[in-house]
């Protein structure tokens, strides 16, 4: 009986025989918004928390603009206000921000007016934003039956366009009698319903007016800020094989250029159908035919650390976390949980665990940021699970994207300009680096990409933003990403005859970007080919158990909010005894590099720089973090120095250098051999190497000096190798 006894006139619908009763109705209607509007103010007055803490009294008149509602709230004070607000969202809204108005006004004392007498405060627009705790739908699966209700949608926002005045109230006036009216806008995409006639009567000797006689006044309107953006799919949320959805939101007044492309968002919003302009020639004569939109109403920005949704972790959750992370072997057991399907490759294992828990960002007081991120670079021979490697990222660290080498341009790891097609303007849509903004992007073929395509991918390695200056928007982009990459050499195999140079054959400057390096050989032994090819067959035997299956993703899970919460709750920071040991350890290996490049007379494959300090610090702190402990100690940069050594300064090292231990003899043997060769291949000709290598070892050479005698000719240009390195053309 809500609404029963408001002021309102009843009518007895005597005149009407049918009696449909749609006077009583209207009335009716006016008495439950009435009383609606009413309970909407109790609301906003007198919702308590706990005792005597009124929140949404106190956040309206700290920020008298906004309101930030949530509907569990609104459900525990009234169980009827969210389901009117759910289903017909766009009547029952305005009221509630009139509510909030009125509140506010009497909320504020008076204020002297011109004359100097008390009056009221003039009423102001009120934004209400509307949250919630429940489960986001998908997008594929709003349809027609949400049309004009409330929806909540999370995905990544892509594209932003610049903000439009929209107006609220358009001020027509009539051409003929300078009559002047207000109609009001439909709010969103909506336009204005503009009447046909002028409702002004005309004296005696006036002539009516014609039909359709209202001119628009723009400079008299009211006007609010509004803007478009696009909401594309949460990566992880597409099925295989299909393409991303996009949807068009409009959001309006507060929101307004509070989000840049590439954040993450849930999102609130009634769910319309504009007529869109430029529809394609097919649809310009159906009426019928419009383009769904979302009107936002409220959106939330999930926090950094993990951007699905608030780190809602439950408390026995945390409790077995800290209990897995306070024992002894917790390093060990972690590792051997990442990629299990993979045997061996254990210290490529624990850098991968590294990498997914991942250093902490420091930003110093001249606002300078320093990387947290660790970046790994897996380089070797085919077959040896560096993409498994790869995929196991992808799917185990809490944002990842995956892309390959020869597909992937510099504007699609970057950032892209697209003209939008209705507007005619610019907007920047982010690449694979801004989309993984805060987890991983996995590069494999990596030694396949285009060299200007690369070097694209410096800036985000290092400075960990993305600069633009493309048609006409300039600005930075964040991509806190960390970077595993996977690379064959030059040859397609790792070739131990060759130099360390010529085997990684990418540029130093982006090798010293990379914390790790490993070089991943496929070792021929007979006992380790023996274990490898029965653990292989394991798996393929036992692969479809379906048992088994639940369990392993169970553990991928586990995994996976283990890493999230690490990366939310710890931020460690290296021990003065460990940054003693730490300094001591950087300046042997300086001069361990020193001494070798002056042994050899060239400068290592791999820089050893103070990237690469950094670079054990960002280990030391992440094995710091599996633990959950806030202080890396010595042993963690033990660990680390260790990791550091096998991968990196082991790849450094690697390869043959023509001048190490060259005794006289064989330096007359290599002559020998070349005079030989020489004698065999004419200039211009060209002949097998494996005949070659064979013709000379018959006539009793050493194999080894052959080969020795050939890399040096081919260093100093004299013979190349043709058909993948079958054939020597002895060059003029």
């Amino acid at each position: 009986m809500s609404g029963w006894d408001e002021g309102a006139v009843y009518y007895s619908d005597q005149a009407q025989v049918l009696g449909d009763g749609a006077g009583a109705d209207a009335s009716e209607a006016a008495a439950t918004r009435h009383s609606v509007l009413r309970k909407f103010k109790e609301f906003i007055r007198g919702f308590e928390t706990s005792k005597n803490t009124f929140p949404y009294r106190e956040s309206l008149v700290h920020d008298p603009r906004s309101l930030a509602v949530d509907l569990e709230d609104l459900d525990a004070f009234d169980a009827d206000l969210p389901s009117l607000l759910r289903t017909s969202p766009a009547d029952y809204l305005p009221l509630f921000e009139t509510a909030a108005a009125e509140v506010l006004v009497s909320l504020k004392s008076k204020v002297p007016g011109e004359t100097g007498e008390m009056e009221e405060p003039e009423t102001r627009d009120v934004q209400i934003l509307l949250t919630s705790k429940e489960d986001p739908v998908s997008m594929r699966s709003v349809g027609a039956q949400y049309i004009s209700k409330l929806v909540k949608i999370a995905g990544i926002t892509i594209a932003a366009s610049r903000t439009k005045a929209k107006a609220t109230y358009v001020t027509l006036v009539c051409k003929n009698c300078r009559n002047v009216k207000m109609v009001p806008c439909r709010p969103g995409l909506g336009g204005a319903i503009v009447p046909r006639s002028c409702d002004h009567i005309p004296q005696p000797g006036e002539d009516r007016c014609p039909i359709d006689p209202w001119l628009v006044v723009p400079d008299r309107s009211k006007y609010v800020d509004q803007q478009t953006l696009k909401l594309q799919e949460n990566p992880e949320d597409v099925p295989t094989g299909e393409l991303p959805r996009n949807i068009l939101l409009s959001v309006d007044r507060h929101l307004v250029q509070t989000i840049v492309p590439g954040t993450r968002l849930s999102i609130m919003g009634i769910y319309s159908i504009f007529q869109s302009s430029n529809s394609s020639t097919s649809h310009r004569g159906a009426v019928a035919v419009r383009q769904p939109y979302i009107r936002v109403v409220g959106m939330e920005e999930p926090n950094e650390a993990n951007s699905r949704g608030p780190a809602a972790f439950t408390s026995e959750e945390v409790e077995e976390f800290k209990k897995i992370a306070a024992q002894p072997d917790a390093y060990k057991h972690i590792c051997s949980k990442i990629a299990p399907s993979i045997f061996g490759h254990d210290d490529v294992k624990k850098a991968v665990a590294c990498l997914l828990f991942g250093g902490s960002r420091k930003v110093l007081p001249d606002g300078v940021k320093l990387r947290g991120d660790i970046n790994v670079l897996l380089l070797g021979d085919p077959s040896t699970a560096k993409s498994q490697f790869l995929k196991f990222v992808e799917k185990t660290a809490p944002i990842a994207v995956y892309t390959s080498g020869k597909g992937s341009s510099a504007a699609g790891l970057t950032a892209s300009v697209i003209r939008d097609g209705s507007s005619r303007e610019f907007y920047l849509e982010g690449g694979a680096m801004v989309l993984a903004d805060g987890g991983v992007v996995c590069i494999d073929e990596f030694d396949k990409m285009r060299p200007e395509d690369r070097v694209a991918i410096h800036e985000a390695m290092e400075q960990q933003t993305i600069s633009i200056a493309k048609a006409g928007i300039t600005t930075v982009l964040n991509s806190r990403t960390s970077v595993l990459a996977a690379a064959n050499p030059p040859s397609g195999r790792y070739d131990d005859l060759k130099t360390a140079q010529d085997n990684i054959d990418l540029q130093t400057t982006i090798l010293s970007r990379f914390d790790l390096i490993f070089i991943v050989k496929d070792v021929r032994m007979y006992t380790q080919d023996k274990i490898i090819a029965s653990h292989i067959i394991k798996v393929h035997a036992s692969a479809n158990a379906a048992s088994a299956d639940s369990k392993i993703s169970k553990e991928e899970n586990w995994l996976k909010r283990y890493i999230q919460y690490c990366r939310a709750e710890c931020h460690p920071r290296l021990s003065e005894s460990a940054s003693a040991l730490l300094q001591n350890s950087y300046i042997t290996i300086r001069q361990d590099m020193r001494q070798q490049a002056n042994d050899t007379g060239e400068a290592a494959a791999i820089p050893i720089t103070v990237r690469q300090l950094e670079a054990i610090v960002r280990l030391s702190e992440a094995l710091a973090r599996m633990k959950l402990s806030h202080v890396a100690t010595e042993e963690n940069v033990q660990e680390a120095i260790r990791l550091f050594t096998v991968s990196t300064m082991d790849a450094a090292r690697s390869g043959i250098n023509q001048q190490v231990n060259l005794t006289p003899e064989m330096a007359n043997e290599i002559k020998q051999a070349e005079t030989q060769i020489k004698r065999r291949i004419g200039i211009g000709n060209h002949i097998s190497e494996r005949k070659l290598i064979d013709e000379l070892t018959r006539m009793g050479m050493n194999e080894s000096i052959v080969r020795r005698a050939l890399i040096i000719m081919h260093q100093r240009d004299e013979v190349e190798y043709k058909r993948e390195r079958r054939l020597i053309f002895r060059k003029a």
